[in-house]
């Protein structure tokens, strides 16, 4: 009689654990996860590019000088609009203008030895031409080697004639040069525009531009009517710019304004860090310059302003679209494994084999359970996708929160937030984005 009721007591208890399990699944099983849920809708996206740099004139001067020595004169400064041919500073001449005195004294000797040598030469020419006639009339008078003497003075009067010319040209050369040094001290603006940057003091001592380039620099000078904005644009969005395409720029320097731009240019090659080497690293970002032209800066533009420019690349108007966030990626068990190149916007190969990764959103159906769907998307906007197939309008999709579509399952039960009594006014999410007929 005890081990019947011992038994029973087992029983009862094991039958109530199995029950209770049973119970907790069935309460799990209808557990809804509370998901934000949209309409698939239509709207006008537009997809763009954003990167950072700077505002630089199209073109500039950097004023340097091929000779040395002390400024003396200084009648610009920096922020002056100066035009062509402008005087711009002076240096010291008196050096260069007593080496063009000496030069010209030089040459003035040189041309007298020249006419020396030259009278030289027409005696030695006449006294051997008359011995000769003499020595062909009586060829007693003359012997053979005062006629050979004759021969060889007027064979040195001719060097002689010709070395005095090489001196007169090269004296001539020597004053072309110091007449040239001595132009040089009087710098003249090359091209109309503002001085942008300014190095030098008056009195200070100017280098020659050859010995070393940036500290010979003595101003810049900017033409301020033709602005660009050149950014570094990363090696995955650069192949989606063209010349031509409109950009909007924002400069810090003026963070409540706008301004409009168009791609004049993109870099054939990558832009380098400096002090790295050429060799390319693969955990190095690559970057690409794109030059886009201000077509409306402000008149207090300055070089070097730093400035974000949104630069668009295709538009679309009225297209099916859903939340980015809504797109995810599921394991299919018809598509290829092995493969992680399939990311979330990016179109799939066209042959699959095996196992693989695949973008959809999660359906919710009148249930309120969702299916996985698969999707494919277009262009991407600031915060939509185009749908190119896959969906139909006003079809309700999970578009939030990003951990609530990553846990989801096919199957699963949602439901969405209960709107906050506080605010009767608040409108629930799922008004955000009405579709169009």
């Amino acid at each position: 009689m005890r081990s019947e009721a011992k038994w029973i007591v087992v029983l009862s208890v094991v039958g109530a654990i199995v029950l209770g399990g049973v119970l907790i699944a069935a309460a799990k099983s209808k557990k809804s996860t509370e998901v934000r849920i949209e309409p698939v809708a239509y709207r006008d996206l537009v997809a763009s590019v954003t990167a950072s740099g700077q505002v630089v004139p199209h073109t500039k001067v950097d004023v340097s000088t091929d000779i040395s020595g002390r400024i003396i004169s200084l009648p610009v400064k920096e922020g002056d609009m100066v035009k062509k041919g402008q005087l711009l500073l002076q240096i010291d001449p008196a050096l260069y203008q007593a080496q063009l005195e000496h030069d010209k004294a030089a040459l003035a000797g040189a041309r007298a030895a020249a006419v020396q040598s030259n009278a030289s030469l027409s005696q030695a020419q006449h006294n051997y031409d008359r011995s000769a006639e003499i020595k062909a009339k009586n060829p007693a008078l003359i012997s053979v080697e005062q006629l050979e003497q004759l021969k060889t003075a007027l064979d040195v009067a001719k060097a002689t004639k010709e070395a005095a010319d090489f001196q007169v040209e090269q004296a001539q050369a020597s004053l072309q040069n110091s007449q040239s040094a001595l132009d040089k001290t009087t710098v003249l603006a090359p091209m109309s525009g503002k001085v942008t940057r300014l190095d030098v003091e008056n009195g200070e001592t100017a280098i020659q531009g050859t010995l070393n380039k940036d500290a010979a620099t003595l101003l810049t000078i900017s033409d301020m009517n033709y602005l660009e904005t050149r950014v570094k644009v990363d090696e995955t969005d650069v192949s989606h710019i063209q010349v031509g395409d409109s950009a909007q720029i924002q400069l810090d320097a003026f963070p409540d304004t706008t301004f409009v731009g168009r791609v004049t240019k993109i870099a054939n090659s990558s832009v380098k860090a400096a002090g790295t080497a050429n060799t390319t690293s693969t955990d190095q970002a690559v970057d690409y310059e794109v030059t886009i032209k201000l077509l409306n800066p402000p008149v207090d533009t300055r070089p070097d302003f730093s400035a974000t420019a949104k630069v668009v690349t295709d538009t679309r108007n009225h297209v099916l679209s859903i939340p980015i966030i809504a797109l995810t990626v599921r394991e299919n068990e018809s598509l290829p494994s092995n493969d992680s190149a399939v990311t979330i916007g990016r179109a799939q190969p066209t042959k699959q084999v095996g196992k693989r990764d695949e973008e959809g959103v999660f359906v919710v159906g009148n249930d309120n359970k969702v299916t996985f769907r698969p999707v494919k998307v277009g262009i991407a906007g600031d915060k939509y996708f185009e749908v190119v197939n896959g969906l139909q309008a006003n079809e309700r999709i999970v578009g939030g929160t990003y951990q609530a579509i990553r846990e989801l399952k096919d199957g699963a039960l949602v439901h969405e937030p209960k709107p906050d009594k506080k605010k009767p006014d608040q409108k629930p999410v799922t008004q955000t984005a009405q579709a169009k007929p």
